[in-house]
């Protein structure tokens, strides 16, 4: 039989996500070091010990929000690589999916502005790497499968498209609206490039 849930775990469901949207519109508009909990908790319209009931700090708040935002875009940009017969179709529209999300407001400010300095340096390194840094390794394991890239690139490879990655939704983070679509096709072109070179050195039978 289909569980249902009581009044009272709707409620707490329902808090919660009351509190995640409401931080995510001030930490993409204020900052997260200019919004305070009793900022979220008065947008949410719920106490102060409301939050501390979900969450353990305001960085904690903001680790399961960046966590959300991950697995949402990184969901997205897998599936665009998979709807793709052909891995390099589908590693540019995994690309493109990626640089698409960095220009929207949300997704750019807290995962390239706030997150460096809401989580550190260090840990939002990790998380970063939890998330883009395996679904860029996956992808250019099938591109070298299919004889698109050299096969064996050890780990200089990925580290370096991952660092390209990084350096692209930096700046489509702070890139005005109206420039984005510009700024993505800068940032889209050194890794068509990439790809190219890649595929030239690729050894003929």
């Amino acid at each position: 039989m289909p569980q249902v849930k009581s009044r009272r775990g709707e409620y707490t469901e329902a808090t919660r996500r009351a509190l995640l949207d409401a931080a995510a519109t001030l930490f993409t508009e204020r900052g997260f070091a200019r919004t305070s909990l009793d900022d979220v908790a008065a947008v949410a319209r719920v106490t102060k010990g409301a939050i501390y009931h979900h969450f353990a700090s305001k960085p904690g708040l903001f680790e399961v929000l960046f966590d959300e935002l991950e697995l949402t875009e990184n969901g997205a940009a897998r599936a665009a690589f998979e709807a793709e017969a052909d891995p390099t179709v589908g590693a540019l529209a995994a690309l493109d999916q990626f640089l698409r999300a960095c220009s929207e407001p949300v997704y750019g400010a807290l995962v390239f502005r706030e997150a460096p300095l809401a989580l550190g340096w260090d840990a939002w390194r990790r998380c970063e790497e939890k998330y883009s840094y395996a679904l860029l390794s996956d992808m250019l394991e099938a591109l070298a499968a299919a004889g698109r890239i050299p096969p064996g690139g050890g780990e200089a490879l990925p580290s370096i498209a991952f660092g390209m990655l990084g350096a692209a939704g930096q700046l489509l983070a702070r890139t005005p609206a109206e420039d984005c679509e510009r700024v993505r096709a800068e940032c889209r072109a050194p890794f068509v490039a990439l790809l190219a070179g890649l595929a030239a050195s690729v050894p003929q039978d």
